[in-house]
């Protein structure tokens, strides 16, 4: 009896592959082994950079809260704390939106801790 090679999926999994790496520069579009290793370090990226987002967009919140804290005489650290010991519940991502783009709102937050 003849081997018997599952083409059709195999096929399917290389088409899957291949539209991925659709875009991609030179034998990394075209290329069956170049363009599953490109895919494969791409997708590994990509995992790691979403749990990094996490990361890079809390930093930039933080430093946001400080230039703001410090616009009114207090670190970061101090207006964090001070935020805590008076019950102010708003996160970081809160907090940062109105020491950016709403001034006045914030001065409130930090006349109300002072």
């Amino acid at each position: 009896m003849p081997r018997s090679v599952n083409a059709v999926a195999s096929r399917a999994r290389r088409k899957k592959i291949m539209k991925q790496a659709k875009g991609y520069f030179g034998r990394r579009k075209n290329v069956w082994t170049v363009a599953k290793n490109a895919v494969e370090k791409a997708l590994s990226y990509a995992y790691r950079d979403r749990r990094n987002k996490k990361r890079t967009f809390r930093a930039l919140w933080i430093t946001r809260i400080n230039a703001g804290a410090r616009q009114h005489g207090m670190t970061y650290s101090q207006f964090m704390g001070a935020c805590k010991k008076h019950g102010i519940e708003l996160n970081r991502k809160v907090l940062a939106d109105l020491a950016m783009n709403h001034p006045d709102a914030f001065k409130a937050v930090v006349d109300k801790i002072k």
